[in-house]
């Protein structure tokens, strides 16, 4: 089975390329994670759905996948950069619980939304924070090589230096001598010698609650770090694939090539692949301005973008319907049709497995249907070339059904075999439960209720009534969260 000519879109190169993996039969494969500071937005859900579409198409051809995606729990500072308060740090600061709360909140919020996604856990999922001796290593290999410097108890990494040997920006395009010219001049308020650097280990001022000694000062790692370590532990000095979203690519991932360079003087990655972004309703998704939205709200329908509620398996299938690598807006028209066609599928499949009254051979070719199903897949994951072949085979199974068109036992028995695999097992689509589905829908729409009623309460200073909502509902094991973003709940 491994031997398809599959080829992927590298982002090094910009070019579609034959995939061969470093080590034959395997295939190790490193996605970035999230920094789990509040809940997991739909557009990270893209992405990881993109990854394990991925990872399913590879398993099924047979490699052998070593598939490790990280946790970021300490070092993400807010502006992505070397500044402003670490995004776990302030989450906890502004709670009033320990930044660990914070971290273990979200990450299982985050593992249940990617459970309801139908996504396969990957078969390594590593934490920044447990893996600071790694990165404090790492960090004196650097040192050792020249290539970054320490200054004050915090310790950066020298991109001109790195640049006068290697290619600083041959991942994202763009070239040293822009970055100089379009990066405002040194106040005098930083360490870096040059605006272009990037740390490896910031030392912590006084409130900041998350630190680690090491022999430059007590601190925490730089955030583009933790990949290169743990990539490099669980993958080795070079590995096959590394995947991410679009907006990674610079600096996080040009940054990670710059490390990983540094200290074992080849590439890191053969393959760089890269998801594209989820618009809503043509817009840019931001909290900000608004237009935003949580998985949880598509599903429950308590949000103001969408007039009902639509299951994880429709919103999966609607991402799916567009090549991972180009943008996508999310819409109510666009999850209706997607919800027709996920149950105009499901319902074909179940339809023809009951169906074994056999005829001469119709006109439909099976034999040439799968090759177009796996030429779709061998074309960079092209999930919706496949879904447009499925409904191919759809439509001769209604023909069929509706007692139009002849079916032979080798049709039925091929469809019948090839049609689950596609289905469930490459796009990773399954049928909704619909007992379980409708059920949790209405708990989760009664939540929100009380949840609202529990919120005007509090408007209204009515704090007893709030206080009973929510110890009530603890009670009966239902635990509410107050965030930021507003309130979320889990059950226990």
């Amino acid at each position: 089975m491994i031997n398809h000519s599959l080829v992927v879109l590298n982002s090094l190169s910009g070019k579609k390329e034959p995939f061969e993996p470093l080590t034959p039969g395997y295939v190790g494969m490193y996605v970035c994670g999230p920094t789990v500071y509040s809940n997991v937005h739909l557009g990270n859900c893209r992405t990881f759905i993109s990854f394990d579409l991925i990872y399913r198409y590879l398993k099924h051809l047979g490699y052998k996948v070593r598939y490790v995606r990280n946790i970021t729990d300490a070092g993400h500072l807010e502006n992505d950069e070397d500044s402003g308060e670490d995004r776990i740090a302030k989450k906890a600061r502004i709670e009033k619980i320990e930044p660990m709360e914070v971290v273990q909140f979200y990450t299982v919020d985050f593992h249940q939304i990617l459970e309801k996604f139908n996504t396969l856990p990957p078969g390594i999922e590593p934490t920044a924070t447990g893996h600071i001796i790694e990165q404090i290593e790492l960090i004196k290999n650097i040192l050792d090589q020249g290539l970054a410097y320490e200054v004050n108890g915090s310790v950066y990494f020298d991109v001109l230096k790195y640049n006068e040997t290697y290619h600083y920006g041959k991942l994202s395009g763009r070239k040293i001598e822009e970055l100089i010219h379009n990066t405002r001049t040194l106040d005098g308020q930083s360490d870096k010698k040059n605006p272009q650097d990037f740390a490896l280990w910031k030392k912590a001022e006084t409130q900041h609650i998350m630190r680690w000694p090491s022999p430059w000062s007590d601190g925490f790692p730089g955030w583009h770090l933790e990949c290169t370590a743990m990539s490099t532990k669980y993958l080795g000095e070079s590995f096959d694939i590394h995947g991410g979203g679009m907006d990674l690519k610079f600096p996080h991932h040009e940054c990670e090539i710059a490390q990983a360079e540094a200290v074992n003087k080849k590439p890191p990655v053969k393959y760089w692949l890269h998801a594209n972004m989820l618009t809503l309703n043509g817009k840019k998704m931001a909290k900000s301005t608004g237009n935003n939205i949580l998985p949880m709200d598509i599903f429950t329908g308590n949000n103001d973008k969408f007039s009902k509620p639509y299951s994880p398996q429709v919103v999966r299938f609607f991402m799916l319907q567009a090549h991972y690598t180009s943008i996508l807006d999310i819409s109510q028209d666009a999850l209706d049709a997607s919800e027709k066609g996920y149950h105009r599928m499901i319902e074909a499949v179940n339809n023809l497995s009951k169906h074994k009254v056999f005829d001469s051979s119709g006109d439909f070719d099976t034999d040439q249907w799968i090759k177009k199903c796996y030429a779709a897949m061998d074309d960079d994951f092209n999930s919706p070339l496949l879904i447009a072949q499925l409904f191919e085979a759809v439509k001769f199974i209604n023909l069929v059904i509706h007692k139009a068109h002849p079916i032979s036992e080798h049709q039925w028995e091929m469809l019948n075999k090839m049609l689950p695999i596609f289905i469930h097992d490459v796009l990773g689509i399954e049928p909704e439960k619909k007992s379980n589905t409708a059920t949790e829908d209405k708990l989760n729409q009664t939540v929100a209720l009380l949840i609202e009623l529990r919120n005007k309460a509090r408007e209204n200073k009515d704090f007893q009534t709030s206080d009973q909502i929510r110890d009530q509902l603890k009670k009966y094991g239902v635990q509410l969260k107050d965030g930021k973003e507003g309130t979320s709940f889990t059950l226990d």
